[in-house]
């Protein structure tokens, strides 16, 4: 089961409520509070599809996804902006970024269909049902949009998209489309095509570098064996969604939402693993416990406010029940070298 880093749905709460969607409402389902997310963390694959398709149902203004790309960030792409920096020309980036794909926010597939004259960079859409479909075009073709013209931006490029196609029936609000996306649109395709003329996709970019080029490359690489990594039972799954959190914690009835379930199965299935959803909870807090004790300067205080304890006092309790020591005598240690 695939794991990508949180940042795409953050990128995509942010735009979408400062576009005026309301999304408290449908994140509550998954119990998701945004200001609770941890942006390091890593969210599988399914669980993210499932929230933006309860999103797409949810929206007010049919052309917000459209418009949401705005608000991804260049840099939001980790050692794969830097891989595309440093190619040697556009098209020598395009072609990074489709083999990177799964380092990107996309559900779709990229690829290339080259041409005499112009080429495009192509997107296979998901199939998905209802209205999540076109919104899933839409945000993932805005959001491509805003790759290219970061690109353009950042490095003072040529790059001017021809035009669009778009694989869905002309819209009501198909005038919008131009002024939105800076280009002429054609409905009906039968995948997403970004047409850029091949002389712009041969300009050098003026930050090559080929040395830099392989590093970012084999950091991409162990990304990517990230984006595989398997966790196959339910476990492991609720593990990875407590993983996402910081703060405060999803109740176990949030938590079944998440995956589709009522409580008491979502309890049945872990029961059946040995375990308990308490005890995932407690595991995870005490996962990230050690990893802030580590911190030099961390207060118990602020330690015990990002786990989600009401008082420190709480912390320090659950913390000794579970490792036999205080929080305290634990950190001496690791300043010592004697924890294990």
């Amino acid at each position: 089961m695939s794991s990508r880093s949180i940042l795409g749905l953050n990128y995509m709460l942010r735009g979408l409520t400062c576009l005026g969607e309301d999304l408290s409402g449908v994140l509550g389902e998954f119990g998701i509070d945004p200001a609770h997310l941890d942006p390091g963390a890593r969210i599988l694959r399914d669980l993210e599809l499932a929230i933006h398709i309860r999103i797409a149902d949810s929206l007010k203004d049919e052309l917000s996804a459209l418009r949401v790309g705005t608000f991804f960030g260049f840099a939001g792409y980790g050692p794969l902006t830097m891989l595309l920096a440093t190619a040697d020309s556009v098209h020598a980036a395009i072609h990074a970024g489709i083999r990177y794909q799964s380092l990107t926010y996309l559900f779709g597939e990229l690829g290339f269909c080259p041409g005499a004259s112009a080429s495009a960079l192509t997107l296979q859409p998901l199939h998905l049902p209802g209205r999540a479909y076109r919104y899933r075009v839409d945000g993932e073709l805005s959001g491509t949009i805003k790759l290219l013209l970061d690109m353009r931006q950042s490095m003072n490029l040529k790059i001017d998209i021809l035009h669009i196609d778009i694989p869905y029936a002309r819209p009501a609000s198909a005038a919008a489309y131009p002024g939105i996306l800076g280009c002429p649109v054609e409905f009906d395709s039968d995948i997403t095509r970004i047409w850029i003329a091949n002389h712009h996709l041969q300009t050098h970019l003026p930050t090559a570098d080929p040395a830099a080029h392989q590093l970012y490359r084999r950091l991409c690489d162990e990304a990517l064996r990230q984006t595989e990594e398997v966790g196959g039972d339910l476990a492991a799954r609720v593990r990875r969604y407590l993983h996402l959190f910081r703060g405060r914690f999803p109740t176990v009835t949030e938590a079944a939402r998440a995956f589709a379930m009522q409580e008491r199965t979502l309890r049945a299935h872990l029961a059946r693993a040995s375990c308990s959803y308490r005890g995932l909870l407690e595991e995870e807090r005490m996962r990230r416990a050690r990893q802030l004790l580590a911190v030099h300067g961390a207060s118990i205080e602020h330690i015990a406010l990002e786990l989600g304890y009401a008082e420190s006092s709480s912390f320090i309790h659950a913390f000794a029940r579970h490792h036999h020591l205080t929080p305290a005598r634990f950190r001496r240690q690791i300043t010592s070298g004697d924890a294990s």
